[in-house]
């Protein structure tokens, strides 16, 4: 008897072994190639690659038998069924290709179990294979060796597929081709060795079997279409290997392009990543790839919550080259990559939104000019600290503080000096405040203090000295000196006030009374306080409406010359008549107009009707109107005047503006800048209150005034005060050196008129010459040659 493994080395042309050992490798190669080519296809083409590859492998399972039965020389006749040869063939590749079907399904296990039918393939064909064998004698299997064949095809042809399909790296394909190569050899060899053969001259070959010769000639065959199959799956796999290249490329451009770092994980290993990340990592790619995701996203839950939904955003800390944590937003897609599933991990920088988000929460809490807390967070505040000490039962002090002067600031040196001064001003106030103090800005230029535990008034006091003394500095740059202070009202709680809205209420009453004072000081809340505060809102309040209701009239009061009593003219006089409070003091209201702005609206309201009136008289009488600082110093004034002379068609001459020394100060640029263009139109100006202002010489020579008014109080006093007479007689002097003239105001009886008189005052207006009344009551006044004086007084003047 014979055995197959005598065969193999004493028998056995070993070239011819090894040459099957090749065509075998060739042809599982060409296979791994071709298995991963087909899944890029679709429809016919897929089966066409997919049957190619059978053809391939089964070629080659048959190749590798028979050229390794033509290495085998057994000493005896030997020949092949040639249909049994040929149906061993078709068996090899049908049964190849649906082993290759299978492993293709989605799916692991499906690998391993196509890898398996292809080992049954490999069984089938070498013992059909072995039926077509005809040998002169008998052949014996030994059934051990035979099932052991076959379980080696089986599993090796299985592990072959499950490794060779798992990836598409070249190292998997040749690891896949060479368990498939050995899945074939192994079976052969070992179902060959199964086989024991002995020597029968009684059994003659039959007449049709196939020589090895001819054998040969179809095993050659067979291994050219293997080689040209091998050379087209090579040149398939370069072709694709490019095309992979080319698309990676065009990918990995597209993916830095992209302003979001994108990450390609495999689990939680990363593949592969884009510039955009690199540079938010900093690190550079190749430092990056084939490290953990864990290792730049060290947060384990937030790694889990990433995974646990596809497309759903989370933020998260990426860890840097720098070991800096970046807040970033993150968000998963999953994508096939080389024929396998991975993640694809957008990262977007929240950096610059926090940032904003972090702006914007201080800027709903801050003013932006000066840093300081707003009104928003100065009312959460002050309630909680109401809250606090109303279980507490402690005391707490709120201070409301107002600039005085301000305005002043803008209009002199402009908004921006404005804004600088307002910083300067919080920065001064700050310092002198405790930490557990709050100053917020509320708006303008209002601002408030909150001072929690304010256990002694008289250290409320003192710090609110100390904020007074704070505006005083040498520093005139940022404080002009003599145009800004502050006024401060304080109230407590409990003691002033029940809750937050009363709080504020009684503080703002004390602020009132402190600018009422003179400003530039600090008042604590009185009871009595807040009934005149009442009244005087109630005042304002009711004055916005006096025009609409009709509630406001002009009164006229003559200003006639001395030596003959000719009325020249009349100073228009404003009245308000309420119809509850009846009529109410211009001493009273006027302040609160001027106070408020109303001062503007009624100003014109007055200008208009005056000259309305004036237009109408009979004679052409002067009219002369009183015009605030803050008329003289808004914008548009001087147009103002000129349409209202327009309009109404009085002439310019006739109308004669007074204004104070006090208007002159808020603004001299601006105050010259508006007289030079009213001179211009033609209108008088006329110095009003002369002596109870400022610098009154270096005002007459400064601006273009045409008359001078006395005040009424040097008037009332020249008999009573030597002083008073002798600031009566310089006036009455300067007008006649300047050319101008003068007239004097509160003249009430006939000894005054008469001291005029004798000082050569030209024109004097007051109770002696007429009251203030309608011109409806003075209708005789205006018309022609009537005096003003009785003939006996001025007799007596010119006497």
């Amino acid at each position: 008897m014979l055995t197959v493994y005598n065969c193999i080395v004493e028998e056995h042309d070993l070239r011819l072994v090894a040459l099957a050992a090749l065509v075998c490798g060739l042809a599982s190669l060409t296979a791994v190639h071709l298995l991963h080519h087909a899944p890029r296809s679709v429809g016919s083409r897929q089966g066409l690659w997919l049957g190619i590859a059978a053809i391939s492998t089964g070629f080659g399972i048959w190749a590798t038998h028979f050229i390794a039965m033509l290495a085998f020389a057994p000493s005896l006749p030997t020949g092949y069924n040639v249909a049994l040869t040929i149906l061993s063939l078709l068996a090899a590749v049908s049964l190849t290709g649906v082993g290759f079907c299978v492993a293709l399904m989605p799916g692991r296990v499906w690998a391993g179990l196509g890898g398996a039918v292809v080992g049954g393939g490999i069984a089938t064909m070498h013992y059909t294979g072995m039926a077509a064998f005809e040998v002169a004698g008998t052949i014996a299997w030994n059934p051990v060796l035979v099932i052991v064949s076959i379980l080696l095809g089986a599993l090796l042809g299985a592990l072959s597929l499950f490794t060779g399909l798992k990836g598409h790296t070249m190292r998997r394909k040749l690891i896949g081709a060479g368990l498939l190569t050995l899945a074939i050899c192994s079976h052969h060899f070992t179902a060959m060795g199964a086989a024991a053969i002995t020597p029968d001259p009684s059994i003659e070959l039959s007449s049709l079997a196939l020589q090895s010769e001819w054998l040969a000639i179809g095993v050659a065959f067979i291994s050219l279409v293997i080689l040209l199959l091998a050379v087209a799956a090579l040149s398939l796999d370069l072709r694709e290997r490019r095309r992979e290249a080319l698309e990676m490329e065009r990918m990995r451009d597209l993916t830095d392009a992209a302003v979001e770092g994108l990450v390609l994980c495999k689990g939680e290993t990363i593949v592969s990543v884009n510039q955009s990340f690199a540079r938010l990592a900093n690190l550079a790619p190749e430092q990056i790839c084939g490290r953990e995701l864990a290792a730049c996203l060290p947060n384990a839950k937030r790694r889990e919550a990433l995974f646990a939904v596809a497309g759903q955003a989370i933020e998260a800390d990426l860890l840097d080259g720098d070991g800096t944590l970046i807040p970033v937003e993150l968000i998963t897609r999953q994508i096939t990559y080389n024929g396998e599933l991975h993640n694809v991990v957008a990262f977007r920088d929240l950096r610059d939104r926090r940032n904003a988000e972090a702006q914007i929460r201080y800027l709903a809490h801050h003013d932006p000019l000066t840093g300081l807390d707003n009104r928003a967070s100065f009312d959460q505040r002050l309630n909680r600290e109401i809250k606090l000490h109303r279980r507490t039962s402690q005391q707490l002090a709120l201070l409301c503080l107002d600039l005085d002067g301000f305005k002043d600031v803008n209009d002199l040196y402009g908004h921006s000096a404005g804004d600088q001064l307002l910083q300067h001003i919080a920065q001064q106030f700050s310092s002198v405040l405790a930490e557990d103090h709050m100053l917020a800005r509320l708006g303008g230029d209002e601002f408030a203090i909150i001072v929690p535990q304010a256990t002694d008034p008289a250290q409320v006091g003192q710090l609110a000295e100390s904020l007074l003394k704070s505006l005083k500095g040498p520093d005139t740059d940022k404080t002009p000196a003599g145009v800004v202070s502050v006024s401060i009202g304080i109230a407590l709680y409990p003691s002033d006030a029940r809750d937050r809205t009363e709080l504020l209420s009684s503080a703002d009453t004390a602020l009132y009374r402190a600018k009422a004072e003179g400003k530039g000081a600090y008042r604590f809340f009185e009871a009595g306080m807040g009934a005149q505060i009442r009244e005087r809102r109630s005042i304002e309040h009711d004055l916005r409406h006096a025009i609409d209701n009709d509630e406001l009239r002009l009164v006229f009061q003559p200003q006639a010359q001395v030596d003959t009593g000719e009325v020249l003219g009349f100073e228009v006089l404003l009245r308000w008549t309420h119809p509850v409070r009846g009529s109410v003091s211009p001493s009273i209201f006027i302040p609160i107009a001027e106070e408020s702005g109303l001062i503007l609206k009624i100003g014109e309201w007055v200008l208009r009707e005056a000259c309305r009136e004036a237009v109408g008289w009979m004679r052409p009488l002067n009219v002369a109107v009183n015009v605030s600082a803050l008329q003289l110093s808004s914008d548009g004034f001087v147009e103002l005047v000129r349409s209202i002379l327009e309009e109404t068609g009085l002439s310019s001459k006739r109308l004669e503006i007074e204004i104070t020394e006090t208007a002159l100060i808020r603004d001299p640029n601006r105050a010259l800048l508006a007289l030079q263009k009213l001179k211009t139109l033609g209108v008088n100006i006329a110095m009003d209150d002369f002596g109870t202002g400022y610098s009154s010489l270096s005002n007459l020579q400064a601006f273009p005034f045409d008359k001078i008014k006395i005040d009424r109080s040097f008037i009332q006093a020249v008999h009573t005060k030597p002083q008073a007479a002798a600031i009566v007689r310089a006036v009455l002097g300067l007008g006649r050196g300047l050319g101008l003239p003068v007239i004097a105001e509160g003249v009430e009886t006939a000894e005054e008129l008469s001291f005029l008189g004798l000082e050569g005052c030209t024109e004097a207006q007051g109770y002696l010459v007429g009251h203030p009344a309608p011109i409806h009551e003075l209708s005789s006044l205006i018309c022609d040659n009537i005096v003003a004086l009785p003939k006996p007084l001025l007799r007596a003047v010119a006497e």
